[in-house]
């Protein structure tokens, strides 16, 4: 099959074209494309995956005047999509320097920020499911067809994905990581120093985990084990250029906007799950009572407020969080709400929001800069936000969490914890090693195919 991507020029006219699809099995529809840049988007029974290109969007890490937001915006508006088109790809965490080289290539195929409209979007509805071409006009149809082609045909599906495995053993994947135990307790204890100083609130400390596993890692198939473990959670998969892969399951939204309708939530604050509904409930009750989560939780969710107040009308704040829970971990959640004015769209209020004290920290100035001198390495797109936008400006976004970049065999894992004043190093160390194991049971999945 020939690739889907052409380069497109501004001004190109393009189609757009619906009809019901052949399958609505998205791991079927994803390796149909193949070879093409693909991605997936998706909560519970509401997902859309997508494959090949009609245009592709990217910004280098610069110092542009308008911003990089704006460059986004402005190149997707110049190039005139069909009504109703999207864009999915993303933001890294910061733009510009972040940190000592990225040596290690992770990253390649990940610049400062990175959209595509894609050739073939496979919606599921409760109805059925829609499949949505969209390519320059004077575009044949051949690739289209072959696409088709393959989808009714399909491949043996081998067998579900057993859920709620444990984490692998390490014994069989090679573990380098250059965060270990001794330099993350100095990481936390600079933070506490800090705090105690009175220079931050919060700031949230990330850590790396690097795995070269024991076969190649079938990436759609650690995505079909993402999605039914974390059904709660919001499944992304980003794969810019082929073979160059991020996925996770991030737990909160930083940015949902509908005719209209703006909705975050603010999920700070963790706990283990239970092994039975028993201890589930009180590790759930202790999470609400916990005075450090509290704290941890509320630092995050005033200054969403504040910076939502001044953009907004009709804000809402939920007035007592509540607890998410996920496969893993439960976190506290509170949920926000407004009406979105003329003059903001998706896009405007992801940069206002990015990054939140769930994870960077409070003040913002003074946890990046502690983050770009205690991290010894680059986060990426770790963190930052991920998702899908139109040019009618609605779209979603969440940070990219619970997270992992790679491809064949190498990966690298990310996770991270926010200290607080009485946070305890060896404790936040859990909580980590515990944000890990959505990527490393999926990545284990996907090597052993079951």
């Amino acid at each position: 099959m020939r690739s889907l991507e052409t380069p497109v020029q501004p001004g190109v006219r393009f189609r757009s074209r619906s009809r019901p699809a052949p399958s609505r099995d998205a791991g079927r529809f994803l390796r149909a494309l193949a070879g093409e840049p693909r991605g997936f988007w998706g909560r519970d029974d509401g997902w859309i995956a997508w494959g090949g290109v009609a245009a592709r969007i990217e910004v280098a890490a610069s110092r542009l005047e308008a911003g990089r937001f704006d460059e986004v915006r402005r190149q997707a508006l110049g190039l005139a999509a069909p009504p109703g088109s999207r864009w999915f790809g993303g933001f890294s965490f910061l733009d510009g320097p972040q940190g000592p080289p990225a040596l290690e290539g992770f990253w390649d195929g990940f610049p400062s920020a990175s959209f595509i409209l894609p050739r073939l979007i496979l919606r599921n509805e409760p109805e059925g499911a829609t499949l949505v071409e969209c390519a320059p006009e004077d575009d044949g149809d051949r690739w289209l067809e072959e696409v088709l082609a393959e989808l009714r045909q399909g491949s043996p599906r081998g067998k579900p994905p057993v859920v709620g495995r444990p984490a692998p053993a390490l014994d069989p994947i090679r573990v380098t990581d250059p965060d270990a135990l001794p330099r993350w307790r100095e990481a936390v204890e600079r933070v506490l120093a800090e705090a105690s100083a009175g220079r931050v609130e919060k700031a949230v400390m990330a850590r790396i985990m690097d795995v070269r596993m024991s076969g190649a890692v079938d990436s759609l198939r650690a995505l079909e084990l993402l999605r039914a473990e974390n059904r709660r959670a919001h499944v992304y998969y980003v794969e810019p250029r082929p073979g160059r892969v991020l996925l996770g399951a991030a737990p909160e939204v930083l940015t949902r906007v509908r005719n209209g309708h703006f909705e975050a939530t603010a999920v700070a604050g963790s706990a283990p799950r239970g092994k039975s509904p028993e201890e589930d409930d009180t590790r759930a009750a202790e999470l609400l009572s916990s005075a450090k989560n509290r704290t941890e939780h509320r630092l995050t969710v005033d200054e969403m407020r504040e910076v939502l107040a001044t953009r907004l009308r009709d804000l809402t704040v939920q007035p007592e969080p509540g607890v998410l829970r996920l496969a893993r971990i439960q976190h506290l959640e509170t949920v926000l709400e407004g009406v979105v004015p003329d003059g903001e769209d998706v896009l405007s209020l992801v940069e206002a929001l990015h990054p939140t004290p769930a994870v960077c920290g409070r003040p913002r100035a003074e946890a990046l800069e502690l983050i770009r001198k205690v991290e010894p390495f680059h986060r990426g797109w770790y963190a930052g936000p991920v998702g899908w936008f139109d040019g009618r400006g609605e779209g979603d976004f969440v940070p990219a969490l619970r997270s992992a970049v790679g491809g064949g065999r190498n990966w690298r894992l990310f996770a991270g914890a926010g200290i607080v004043p009485g946070s305890d190093p060896e404790a936040e160390w859990a909580e980590t090693a515990l944000k890990f194991e959505p990527a490393l049971v999926a990545l284990d999945a996907g090597v052993r195919r079951g």
